[in-house]
């Protein structure tokens, strides 16, 4: 078999590809997933959450993460987007807003985008 790789855009892709992802996504599971990437589709949002993803303690203050060129309010707009989206899960404690990734998305993204030989069974 024969590995072509075309330039598309700035990216080269070889083709054949190999199928992505361990299994099709059932109805129910893509609309899940659908939901999710639609939320990051924002490129607030997407700042957002990869803040929190990669905060070193596993979760992080609203206040670590809200420097990102929008007004406070519209912060809290788009983490209420993540929240209902299942991405973020947040914990008021006194005055503070801590946010953490909500268990399971981050590898559950990661298998359905990875190649499927690459998945560990």
């Amino acid at each position: 078999m024969t590995i072509q790789t075309e330039l598309i855009g700035e990216t080269a892709v070889e083709f054949p590809c190999p199928p992505l992802g361990a299994a099709e996504l059932s109805a129910a599971e893509a609309e899940r997933m659908a939901g999710m990437f639609k939320a990051l589709a924002d490129p607030v949002r997407l700042r957002l959450f990869s803040r929190v993803a990669a905060h070193s303690s596993g979760e992080a203050s609203v206040c670590d993460i809200q420097n990102v060129g929008v007004s406070q309010p519209t912060v809290s707009h788009h983490l209420k987007k993540l929240r209902e989206a299942g991405l973020i899960i947040s914990e008021r404690r006194g005055t503070w807003v801590y946010c953490r990734v909500a268990p399971g998305v981050l590898p559950a993204m990661a298998q359905m985008l990875s190649p499927r030989d690459m998945h560990i069974n």
